[in-house]
């Protein structure tokens, strides 16, 4: 088995394992400034997660609107972002826990996916991967392939973004942030000090 499909595996159950330790213990190192800063960063990943859900149509079509034209793995981004956002609401020291399980997790499944979407696009996504970076974003959009007419490009929709089940990750930041609000101020037996 290679290392990137290792890493494609192990991606979720690493993250569950990482994300249950954390509220274990974050709450007690949280900060109400901390928690503040961290809490905007991680919303803005739930934001660009669910920007991204609404333009994907997976397997079946190269996605390129909305954040798609900003960064070729917007979700992969706004995850980035979610973790980041977690490990400054505890202690900023934390992102690096972040980086690593990035650069050792997620860095491999891009590099791997990118392969299979060079196969199943062969055409497009050839233009696409040359104007627009794998993880990030540009800040102007990627207008589309030459050609392409701004106004026929995909709009957001309320229907993928629930096909994709997005809606758990607000509902999962939501309550991360109402436990380590409320576990920083009556605080779990361990991390009392």
């Amino acid at each position: 088995m290679s290392y990137s499909l290792l890493a494609k595996k192990l991606r979720l159950p690493l993250g569950f394992v990482l994300g249950i330790g954390y509220l274990l213990l974050a709450p007690g190192s949280a900060s109400p400034e901390g928690l503040t800063v961290g809490a905007v960063v991680a919303l803005v990943g739930v934001f660009v997660r669910g920007w991204a859900a609404g333009h994907i149509v997976k397997n079946k079509q190269l996605a390129t609107t909305g954040p798609y034209a900003h960064t070729r793995n917007p979700l992969y981004f706004g995850s980035f972002l979610i973790g980041a956002g977690f490990a400054i609401a505890a202690h900023v020291s934390l992102i690096l826990v972040v980086v690593a399980f990035w650069l050792f997790v997620y860095a491999p499944t891009m590099g791997r996916e990118r392969e299979g979407m060079r196969s199943r696009f062969p055409e497009d996504y050839g233009h696409y991967e040359r104007n627009v970076p794998m993880f990030f974003p540009r800040l102007t959009p990627w207008s589309g392939p030459p050609g392409s007419a701004p106004d026929a490009r995909e709009p957001w929709s309320l229907s993928l973004y629930m096909r994709h089940g997005e809606w758990r990750a607000a509902l999962v930041y939501v309550l991360a942030i109402g436990w380590l609000w409320y576990f920083m101020e009556h605080p779990l037996p361990w991390g009392r000090q």
